[in-house]
């Protein structure tokens, strides 16, 4: 009994222990990547910083409140609040009060700023949607590398296991006097190379595999692996459209262009804030103050008598209001305004010249990609013809060896070039299915296998 339940239990560990490591498809490093990433976090929290900044800028346009408020006790020579007499008593004073004041004009540049920090915060928008686009390319090619290296690593395994065949073969065949022993000693060699050709394999798979990790902030790099997955080239029609009309639909959502055209209006909304700063300031204010003293004497309406009011009636007796407005008309200082409205329209201009090279980058960028899927598709197709070439040229070798008309050396060669072949359709497939998504993607189309 006690032997049946030390089973179930290590079944269940082992289970559960399996259970814990996830096989990770391409579409959940690309979301896990967007979600957890350190660097859109930091732009994130600059998006949640530009939304302040525009609530900072409305609220600049309305009035503002203050209230004030002061306990003194003065001994010794002051002056006497009730008749601004020197006296020489010790006197308890209170004073209190509001103040508002509110900008009614100045050259509407409280009224600039709240646009410009709405504009603001929709470029930030554009610069977080910018870098989650890199990182899902960026996670697209590194997880397509790391099943690049794990079929190359089955291709050099599956080599590998028909060398032994041919090395049992060979051996037999040395044996029976067919063959001589040096073409048993090249096999042999063959046989240990394409060892060491595994071993380099599985090593870029780890070093792939942690790449790709480092891209999704994951650190257990020895738990984390991919899905196995057998990844064919995705049909697609993108190549039915032209370089031209890919460019153009590029330009209506690539997030770097509506971040560059964005910067674009603020670069104009800075050179409008800076203008208005030759106009007038004009504002207005609201005062409201009253005051205590237990020094303060009033004559007693009925008796003539002087006696000091309750604090109550002080607040009330002493208490005022004034209000007004007045109006800052610049007429010169330094320069500085006239220099920052130069300094606006050279940044307005710089701006406007980086939009255009924006533009112009991001067509050539579009160009290059449309070559590449045209020159990775050829090279995919002329490696899937030289494999099958290098195959049927292998087989015709063997046969020949087999029955001792080829040594070993030109067996091993024949070998040899197939695997190349083989390796040339890996890498040719992987580079042709990356630069096909990386078109697609400037067409708008979500970076899928499927």
């Amino acid at each position: 009994m006690k032997f049946k339940l030390l089973i179930v239990t290590a079944l269940l560990t082992f289970g559960f222990t399996n259970a814990q490591v996830k096989k990770w498809t391409l579409e959940e490093c690309v979301t896990y990547a967007v979600e957890n990433n350190l660097t859109i976090e930091q732009f994130a929290l600059d998006l949640e910083t530009a939304k302040i900044d525009k609530s900072d800028a409305i609220g600049n346009l309305l009035p503002n409140l203050n209230a004030s408020a002061s306990v003194s006790s003065n001994t010794g020579f002051s002056i006497n609040p009730t008749n601004n007499l020197p006296t020489n008593q010790t006197a308890f004073n209170v004073n209190g009060g509001f103040s508002s004041n509110v900008t009614l004009f100045d050259g509407l540049r409280n009224v600039k700023q709240v646009h410009r920090a709405k504009m603001n915060a929709i470029a930030n928008q554009y610069r977080l949607d910018n870098l989650k686009d890199d990182i899902r390319l960026n996670v697209a090619n590194a997880y397509l590398q790391v099943v690049s290296n794990i079929e190359q690593v089955k291709v050099f395994k599956a080599q590998y296991a028909v060398t032994e065949q041919d090395l049992e073969r060979t051996k037999e065949l040395v044996e029976s006097g067919v063959v001589p022993r040096g073409d048993l000693l090249e096999i042999e060699a063959t046989a240990a190379t394409q060892e060491q050709q595994i071993i380099n394999g599985e090593s870029l798979v780890i070093i792939a595999k942690v790449n790709l990790a480092q891209l999704l902030q994951i650190t257990d790099y020895e738990n984390f692996d991919i899905a196995d997955e057998d990844f064919n080239v995705p049909p697609s029609d993108i190549m039915s459209n032209s370089a031209k009309t890919i460019f153009a639909k590029a330009m209506e959502f690539r997030n770097d262009i509506k971040l560059s055209e964005t910067n674009v209006t603020l670069a104009e909304k800075d050179l409008e804030i800076s203008k208005g700063a030759y106009l007038p300031t004009i504002g207005a204010f609201f005062n409201y103050g009253t005051r205590y003293s237990d020094v303060t004497q009033l004559p007693d309406p009925v008796t003539g008598v002087p006696f000091t009011p309750s604090f109550t009636d002080q607040l009330w007796i002493f208490d005022g209001i004034s209000y007004g407005a007045q109006m800052s008309i610049p007429i010169f200082n330094g320069w500085s305004t006239r220099n920052n409205v130069k300094r606006s329209k050279i940044n307005l201009e710089r701006t406007k010249l980086q939009f255009e090279q924006d533009k112009l980058a991001l067509e050539a960028t579009v160009q290059q990609a449309y070559v590449d899927v045209n020159t990775f598709k050829k090279a995919y197709q002329a490696a899937q013809k030289t494999l099958e070439a290098r195959s049927l040229a292998y087989e015709y070798s063997k046969e020949r060896y087999d029955v001792g008309l080829m040594n070993a050396f030109d067996f091993q060669q024949a070998q040899a070039r197939v695997d190349n072949a083989q390796a040339d359709v890996i890498r040719t497939k992987y580079d042709y299915i990356f630069r096909l998504k990386i078109l697609e993607f400037y067409f708008g189309i979500p970076i899928s296998l499927d």
